[in-house]
């Protein structure tokens, strides 16, 4: 088995954590917004989410081949009170794990771990493009 750190596997967790809050958190945004600003927008806040659970499955189970315990636990939740609250908040976390994935994958490269590595280039992408949606939706809100 491949050994690595205790700060990677910390590092994986709170990537774990970020994605299990803004899975739960763009699914209440599309189950509780209404309007016909957020019309277009619900159904993808609901792709997203899907998405988001999806990369906290791949880093649980990437975790748990390194050794480590995936958390339960998400990061605290934000819904919003209206469709600008929303989005800000979502580029935000966007932002946040932009910024988490790179130092992921920095630490994964260091350490010899490219799976690790490989794993998290393929998840920036998709954390990229959903930064890109949600800060295009904010402009037009």
């Amino acid at each position: 088995m491949n050994m690595v750190s205790e700060e990677l596997k910390k590092l994986l967790n709170e990537a774990i954590a970020r994605e299990l809050q803004v899975s739960i958190q763009y699914m209440w945004q599309h189950v509780q917004w209404r309007g016909a600003k957020a019309y277009a927008l619900i159904e993808q806040f609901k792709n997203i989410a899907i998405q988001e659970m999806k990369h906290s499955e791949m880093i649980a189970e990437r975790l748990f081949y390194l050794g480590g315990v995936p958390t339960t636990k998400p990061s605290p939740i934000s819904v919003g009170e209206n469709l600008k609250e929303m989005l800000t908040q979502d580029a935000k976390d966007e932002e946040n794990a932009i910024k988490l994935y790179k130092t992921i994958i920095q630490k994964a490269e260091s350490e010899g771990d490219t799976t690790t590595a490989h794993l998290f280039r393929d998840i920036l992408e998709d954390e990229e493009e959903h930064h890109d949606f949600f800060t295009s939706a904010l402009e037009e809100s």
